[in-house]
Parts: structure tokens; sequence; C-alpha cells
């Protein structure tokens, strides 16, 4: 079967890609696979559902500038769907004086990036917020929400196959070669044949682009990041969202408490340490394959030396209930360790470059016919409709205004 464009991936960015490339060229054929038997089966089923503001990224930045509008588009698009999302808010505490300068650096950070309403708050004024919760200040940020991303992405893909595209799960890349007519795409279930292809393929991003003689960085390390819960007569200590200074060293939010959409919990996490295999949910997860990866990169191990007292404090907090509690503890100070009992895990595609950075912004490449999100972790899914019109800018000026095939 030959297609005008398909895409590799069916999490949300993919989806939101093959949704966003329909309705600039209706009536085209295109086709997203999947290794999976269902959509969304990895980062965009196993994240907390925040729908970010966009505070924390660097002004200029792909990051803040699509966050900031995909979640304006992203409230817009569930409320027109009636997808259940909130806009309840969120703070962000410093609970000790060495933590205020970067507050309020990341105050000034978020009036940079235009993230609407915006206020720094005192003791007063959180505890009215959030009664349970200590803190010398906070930001108040009131356009951060929750959603269920997995029922944001299930109406993509009903976008995508009324506007006449099909979705293959079950269907996993194995090679990708340009003939010279078309890109081949070498799959369990036969090939395909496409004018473009787009891959979005998360935690394997850099091995789909590699199969396509892509640049070799940057690489992908899988973080594992493990949640506690608030025990049902606990959730109270938790009304929405509340969240520590992050350190700006990290890519990472540090563990925050979060009220889960429709369900009522309070999810406490995440941590973050290396997963042992790309998909790896629980600690005992193991393939070697993806553990040598990653231990054998030059950038990895670069990074491991730089910040292996992290690493190790980190690791500590994994294995120790009693060390994660004193995290959630320095801002709900109410929690009791027995509040606390065992929740989900996930999995963050994060790309490090060769010199061992973690890089913070999203990366879109490609050559040829063949485009790929290289590196695409939080807010990815906040910024979903804004990130796919990235891709679909980028195919458009690959294509050359043409139509494709």
């Amino acid at each position: 079967m030959t297609y005008d464009v398909v895409v590799v991936g069916a999490g949300i960015v993919g989806l939101a890609t093959a949704r966003e490339l329909l309705r600039r060229r209706p009536g085209q054929r295109l086709a997203v696979i999947d290794k999976e038997p269902r959509i969304g089966a990895h980062q965009t089923g196993h994240n907390s559902g925040v729908v970010h503001s966009g505070i924390y990224y660097a002004p200029g930045s792909l990051k803040a500038r699509l966050c900031v509008a995909g979640a304006r588009e992203l409230y817009a698009y569930c409320q027109e769907r009636g997808i259940p999302i909130e806009r309840c808010g969120k703070v962000i505490v410093a609970t000790e004086e060495a933590e205020l300068g970067r507050l309020q650096a990341l105050y000034e950070r978020g009036l940079a990036n235009g993230v609407p309403g915006l206020e720094l708050i005192g003791p007063e004024r959180l505890r009215e917020i959030e009664p349970h919760c200590a803190g010398l200040r906070a930001i108040w940020s009131p356009a951060t929400g929750i959603v269920d991303f997995s029922e944001v992405a299930r109406h993509y893909a009903l976008d995508v196959r009324e506007a006449g595209g099909e979705i293959h799960t079950g269907r996993e890349l194995v090679g990708l070669r340009d003939d010279g007519d078309a890109v081949v795409l070498e799959t369990g279930a036969g090939e395909l044949r496409a004018a473009r292809v787009v891959t979005c393929a998360g935690l394997h991003a850099d091995r789909v682009a590699a199969l396509s003689g892509g640049a070799r960085e940057p690489r992908i390390i899988p973080f594992r990041g493990d949640y506690w819960q608030l025990r049902p007569d606990a959730r109270h200590l938790c009304r929405n969202l509340i969240y520590p200074v992050p350190d700006p060293a990290f890519p990472f939010l540090g563990v925050h408490a979060t009220r889960r959409i429709g369900t009522g919990e309070v999810w406490l996490g995440p941590n973050a340490v290396l997963a042992f295999a790309r998909e790896g949910y629980r600690r005992r997860d193991l393939r070697l394959r993806d553990l040598a990866d990653a231990l054998g990169e030059p950038g990895f191990r670069r990074l491991a030396r730089r910040y292996w007292r992290t690493g190790l404090l980190e690791l500590w907090r994994d294995w120790s209930k009693r060390a994660f509690w004193r995290s959630v503890r320095r801002y709900l100070p109410e929690v009791e360790l027995e509040d606390m009992v065992p929740g989900p895990a996930g999995v963050r595609a994060q790309a490090v470059d060769p010199s061992g950075a973690l890089l913070d912004d999203f990366v879109v490449d490609g050559g040829g016919r063949v485009m790929h999100v290289r590196n695409a972790p939080s807010p990815a899914a906040t910024s979903s409709l804004a990130l796919a019109r990235v891709v679909a800018d980028a195919v458009e000026r690959r294509l050359g205004g043409r139509t494709p095939g």
C-alpha cells in the first residue's frame, strides 16, 4: 500500500501530528502505525495528567512558546469535544530561604513567557489556596490544570479516522529505506510505501531515526518515575496541585502532589532514576540491550559522573518510602508515613547529547523524505496541538508546497 504520509508512533504527539497534516491537506492518504496493540501505550498513558502553563521553560524556547499556546488550545479543544478538563491551578512552594531566589527567577521567567495570571504569594494566601501546605512564599499559577491525556489521544485518533486517515496498531517498524521513488517501511505485517514519513517514536526515537540513516545523536535515556498515592482519607491534604521549587540543573520538576481528574486520587511524585528497560515500569524490569545502550552511551556516563550524588539520592528515595515521605513532608507536613500507598510509574524519554547535557527543548529534525521528533518529553502532551503545527510546518517545507505523492 502506498501513502502520501505515514506517521510512526500513535502516542499523543504522533496522533496530533497526523490530525494536523490531514487538516491541512484533506483527502491525502495517511496512516499511523504503532507497535503496541493500542494507542498511547507509553508516555501518553503513564503521566500525571497535568496541563502545564509554561512557567518553567527558557524564554524563546520551543517549549515556552508551544506550551503556552498549546495549553490554551487544549482547553478549547477539550471543551469543544466534551472531554473533562479542569483549570484548577497550582502552587510552586519555597520551603526554605535558599529557594526564594530561584522562586523569584521562576516567576520572572513565567512572566517573560506570557503565562497568564501568575502571582507571587505569601503564607497567608498559600493557606487559603492549599490549607495544609507549608511554605515561605509561593507562585500561584491559576492557568495550570488537569486532564486525562489518554482520553485526549483517543479523540485525536477519532479525528484522524474521521478525516480519512488509518491507524494500524500492532505493526512494529523494523526497517526504513528510501528506494528513490518512495520511503519503504518494513513492518512485522508487511511493507508500506510513503511519499513522506514522520516519526514520533518517543522512547525509541533515536533507534527509529537510525533506521533511516538519521543522526545518531541525541540518544534517548529512559528515566523511570515512581509515584505514591495518598490513601482516600488523606486526600483532603491536597486540594489541587502542589510543586516544590525545581532544581534548574535538571528538566525534572521534583516530587509534587497532583490531584487526578475524575478519580480524586492524589499522586505524589515522581522521582527520576535510570530505567533498566525503555519500557520498564517496575524496578525489576530489565532489558539487557536497553541497559547496555544507556551505560555505553558516553553522554550518559558524563552525566552520571557530573551528578552522581544527585543520582544516588534519587536512587535512595526510589527504594526508601521514608526518604520519599520526607520529600513530601517539606510542603505537606501533615502527611504521615502510613498515608502513602503505592502508586503507578512512568518512563520519561529524555534526550542526552554527547557532552552529557540533558536536552531541555523539543527537537525536530530530519532529511529528505523523513522527519523525526527526536525529543518530546513533558510538556509535549500539553503542547501537542501546537507542537503538531511545528512538525507539519517542517513537513510542508520539505514538500515545497506540492501535493504529496
